[in-house]
């Protein structure tokens, strides 16, 4: 750097603990830090979601380090890596899995950042040890069983000449042992815990995936646990927990009972609408993938809207069937000059409670929200009321169902359909659903969700969506296609390879 008083000013990097896994374990210092950075170095235990707070114009790199020796980048250029990062006026944050000073070798990083005399931060995280158990129905301490707890790590060969770890204080001096990296020398780590004192009956839990939906644990003792983890086919990222406390798992085991527990879920809605959806899901213990199979955008031309908002008090009925529609409807109204005082003339019918919702963040009550939260159901309540000879306008997507304008006309109902946005597929469609279907799901989703007929079928009136849904699960062995019916398209398992389609209302 040179010293003639123009020089760039140094950055700083942060060095963030991701948690174990679930996102939603991120700390908010984490969050608010991954929410400003310029650039974000993250490994693979790091849960890609907290890549979403990120703003897009961040650089993202990958370094992350796999079991075997499938790295990305060694320990010093990632080293290096942070260090030019800094030097160029970035502010960096290195997003590790877990703690990054819970063997996360973030120590070795923030060394190297003080010897270049680079300021840095270290953002502690859930570490993975005290998460797997957690998640597994498992206290690492409890004052029935132990006091003591021990954190090692496993990937250390077991049978070198001169371990770091005193095997013997561990058997029989710690009661409850977590384990980090340690699947790949289980048997030698079994071994030498017995050889050195521990019982062959001691209580162990291997926990892959702690926290996420893919959680996976497999219960034995010492003498049994080597072979129960090869049944089950454990690999890497797993912990073990070693010790009496494990028992307790029997009767506090809550996370892997929920009741969507190791479901996948695709959600088809747009990002802006599927937060509360997704959110209900998560916490029924579903993974969730979001590939919208819809965007929302402005219309070009707003004539139509325009002309109807002139004459606004001649209607009797003004019904919104969508929160888009509530959205796009005001935003024009606020442009115009307009506000909430030009709807005091026509009643206002909305198709459900999240509709009604949005309204009244408008500062409007509906005056209909039908028992059934649908077109139908719309169209049911106000043919209840009678709608012979009144003016309806329904302002909506640019490309929608006709059920509910042709059942009221058929009525007797002069209604005026107007464009207030429009439904476009968004980049990546059939690629996208079939990467999200795939990914840590075997293949296939077990369930995909769609909110409405146009997420289903194409501008065109063809199934293009379904047709992106049966690839996803074709692709790895066949699924049956699935048929659209109202919201909701599920796919059960049959078998490892296949799915067969149902339909829920």
């Amino acid at each position: 750097m040179s010293n003639n008083g123009a020089s760039k000013p140094v950055g700083r990097v942060y060095l963030v603990g991701a948690g174990p896994g679930d996102p939603g374990l991120i700390t908010v210092r984490g969050r608010a830090l991954l929410e400003r950075a310029e650039v974000v170095v993250y490994d693979y235990l790091a849960s890609a979601q907290l890549l979403d707070f990120v703003p897009p114009s961040a650089r993202f790199v990958y370094a992350g380090k796999r079991g075997g020796g499938q790295h990305t980048n060694t320990q010093d250029e990632i080293n290096q890596m942070l260090v030019d990062f800094a030097l160029d006026g970035k502010m960096v944050v290195r997003l590790k899995g877990g703690d990054p000073f819970i063997f996360g070798r973030g120590g070795e990083e923030a060394e190297a950042l003080a010897a270049h005399g680079i300021g840095f931060e270290v953002v502690p995280g859930v570490t993975s040890a005290s998460a797997a158990a957690t998640y597994a129905g498992i206290p690492i301490t409890h004052r029935g069983y132990t006091a003591t707890v021990a954190f090692i790590t496993g990937h250390e060969d077991p049978t070198k000449e001169n371990s770091s770890i005193d095997w013997g204080k561990l058997a029989t001096g710690i009661g409850t042992i977590v384990i980090y990296m340690g699947i790949k020398n289980l048997p030698g780590i079994v071994a030498n815990l017995i050889a050195h004192g521990r019982s062959p009956d001691t209580p162990v839990a291997v926990v892959r995936w702690a926290s996420t939906p893919e959680q996976h644990t497999v219960i034995g003792t010492l003498a049994d646990i080597s072979d129960r983890v090869v049944e089950a086919g454990i690999k890497p990222p797993a912990l073990i927990v070693v010790g009496a406390v494990v028992t307790l798992r029997e009767t506090l085991n809550w996370f892997e009972k929920r009741p969507l527990f190791g479901k996948t879920v695709m959600v088809t809605r747009t990002r802006e609408q599927a937060s509360d959806l997704v959110a209900g899901l998560a916490g029924a213990g579903a993974r969730c993938v979001e590939c919208p199979t819809i965007a929302i955008e402005e219309l070009e031309d707003y004539s139509e809207l325009d002309d109807a908002l002139e004459i606004i008090g001649e209607y009797h009925w003004l019904l919104f069937t969508s929160v888009n529609a509530v959205k796009y409807f005001f935003t024009r109204l606020f442009a115009r000059g307009g506000d909430a005082r030009d709807l005091k003339g026509p009643d206002i019918g909305v198709v459900g409670t999240a509709t009604a919702d949005l309204l009244l963040k408008y500062g409007i009550n509906a005056d209909l929200i039908p028992p059934v939260f649908t077109g139908e159901g719309l169209a049911k309540s106000l043919l209840d009321m009678g709608v012979e000879g009144r003016n309806i306008l329904i302002p909506r997507a640019a490309e929608a169902r006709e059920i509910l304008p042709e059942t009221l006309r058929g009525a007797g109902a002069r209604v005026t359909v107007v464009p207030a946005y429009r439904n476009v597929a968004p980049g990546g469609g059939k690629r996208v659903l079939r990467e999200g279907a795939r990914r840590r799901s075997g293949g296939c989703a077990h369930l995909y969700q769609f909110i409405n007929r146009s997420q289903f079928h194409g501008d065109d009136g063809r199934r293009a969506h379904g047709r992106y849904q049966a690839e996803a699960c074709r692709s790895d062995g066949g699924c049956h296609r699935p048929h659209y019916r109202q919201n909701i398209v599920r796919l059960r398992y049959c078998g490892r390879r296949h799915a067969r389609a149902s339909h829920h209302r």
